[in-house]
């Protein structure tokens, strides 16, 4: 068997890991301190629609205590983390929800806050491509300017019919817009794509991954769709109308992006954790490291990689 020309990660794998990626650019491994801020959403507001989009938990909310100030949650999180790993640099990441939905006064003073505790080494900032005005743009400048800052987006699908579907209430060229307002002032972005989405079939799930290349962005976060109890995506799959992928199926269409994607584009995530306690399905998706050693046995058996079939 060839060897892959792109050994990404120091761990022998075929894909731009964010291990390799951290170790190479910091020199060491980066750990992510999860922190909420309480904010809300345009699309459950109703600012632009309610409920959120049907897959919606909370934007991941279970991983943070918004009920505690973000500088609590922060000492709270280090402390986490360094009981387990030592003392380590972090990178903090706002998770839930929108975390550019709010005045700019208050995000500078949450944003800046965070970077006085000498563990963090950087901030990572998810939101939606629609919630990015020039003043939170002038303050998200200056923050990447003062350290490691990434934003992350959350695309899910190129697809129009899809997008309608899952309510995101933001079209894809809208979120292009967006995109662009980020890269034209070099900051590091980092995209999320849902595979599994009601409706898409594996061509329209590479199709995603096609036209996220031509974006060229910096990171991309992969992961099935997790049905959560209490969603309307749960209420949609107790009705039949949602079929889900197997793991055999969501390691091929994962292996089929990847040959896709820019060789330099990191791979942050290429599974994902919906919450134990509420999750329905799919259950193969809670065993993590079958998941992971089956896209590393495929990409082996292919003899392909991350950027194969990449064209400018």
């Amino acid at each position: 068997m060839s060897r892959s020309p792109f050994p990404y990660s120091l761990d022998n794998k075929r894909y731009h890991t964010l291990n390799y990626y951290f170790r190479t650019v910091y020199g060491e491994k980066l750990y992510k301190a999860v922190i909420g801020c309480g904010f809300s959403c345009p699309n459950i507001d109703g600012s632009k629609g309610v409920s959120g989009c049907i897959f919606c938990d909370g934007g991941s909310g279970y991983f943070t205590d918004s009920s505690i100030d973000t500088s609590a949650q922060l000492q709270k999180e280090y402390g986490r983390i360094s009981a387990k790993h030592g003392d380590v640099p972090v990178i903090v990441y706002f998770q839930a929800n929108t975390n550019t939905y709010a005045p700019v006064e208050k995000l500078r003073t949450i944003y800046f806050s965070a970077l006085s505790y000498p563990f963090v080494k950087g901030i990572s900032i998810g939101t939606r491509a629609d919630c990015l005005p020039d003043d939170v743009l002038d303050l998200l400048s200056e923050l990447n300017r003062q350290t490691a800052l990434t934003v992350e987006l959350g695309m899910q699908s190129v697809h129009e019919e899809t997008i309608r579907y899952i309510n995101r209430c933001c079209t894809h060229e809208e979120f292009v817009n967006g995109y662009n307002k980020l890269k034209s002032r070099g900051i590091r972005t980092c995209l999320h794509i849902i595979d599994g989405l009601p409706g898409e079939t594996p061509e329209m799930m590479a199709e995603t991954a096609r036209q996220t290349a031509l974006l060229a962005p910096d990171g991309v976060k992969l992961q099935m769709l997790h049905v959560i109890r209490g969603t309307r995506l749960a209420d949609e799959y107790a009705k039949g109308n949602v079929p889900l992928l197997s793991r055999e199926e969501y390691i091929n269409v994962i292996v089929r992006q990847l040959e896709l994607l820019p060789p330099e584009t990191v791979i942050e995530r290429i599974t994902g954790d919906g919450d134990k306690r509420k999750l329905i399905a799919p259950e193969w998706s809670t065993d993590k490291i079958a998941v992971l050693g089956g896209i590393d046995k495929r990409l082996a058996e292919l003899d392909t990689w991350q950027g194969r079939l990449y064209t400018l």
